[in-house]
């Protein structure tokens, strides 16, 4: 009997860019469905962007229909104004998986790298290189932050 696929969603969240990625599992397999970035504009009312951010998801929500997502978890404290930004914008994506009912799995960032590398003192292009490799992509994803948000499915997918 083949194994049964799902589709996972990660997000890695951010006020000017939320990086998405959605990939699918089968058995052992892992692959890219899609990855990108919802960027909002600076000069846009704080709430709009927060909109945009919650809208853009829920349109990839409705179309990959993903069974489970994978969401960076705060762990920076140095800039005080870039942490309350990234946190509305993480909790627009996190009340987006409540709306939709998806299972939530929370990682830090030592926990992403510890599942893709098995170190959790890797850089950011040992990331995205690993990323590439284990999802059999051609080149490393872009912009970033993308790049992260599929480590960070990648990172839910060897937790289910």
């Amino acid at each position: 009997m083949p194994a049964a696929s799902l589709v996972i969603l990660g997000i890695d969240p951010g006020l000017a860019d939320t990086g998405f990625g959605v990939i699918e599992k089968c058995g052992q397999k892992i692959k890219a469905l899609a990855y990108g970035s919802i960027k909002t504009k600076a000069h846009v009312p704080h709430q709009q962007r927060l909109l945009q951010i919650r809208n853009e998801l829920m349109a990839l929500i409705n179309k990959y229909q993903p069974q489970y997502a994978g969401v960076e978890k705060l762990f920076f404290a140095k800039n005080v104004t870039t942490a309350f930004s990234v946190a509305q914008a993480r909790g627009v994506a996190v009340l987006c998986l409540g709306e939709t009912c998806l299972k939530l799995y929370e990682f830090t960032p030592l926990q992403v790298k510890m599942a893709l590398t098995g170190y959790g003192q890797a850089d950011k292009k040992q990331i995205q290189q690993m990323v590439k490799i284990v999802l059999g992509l051609k080149e490393i994803p872009k912009p970033d932050d993308a790049a992260d948000a599929l480590a960070i499915a990648v990172c839910c997918a060897h937790s289910i």
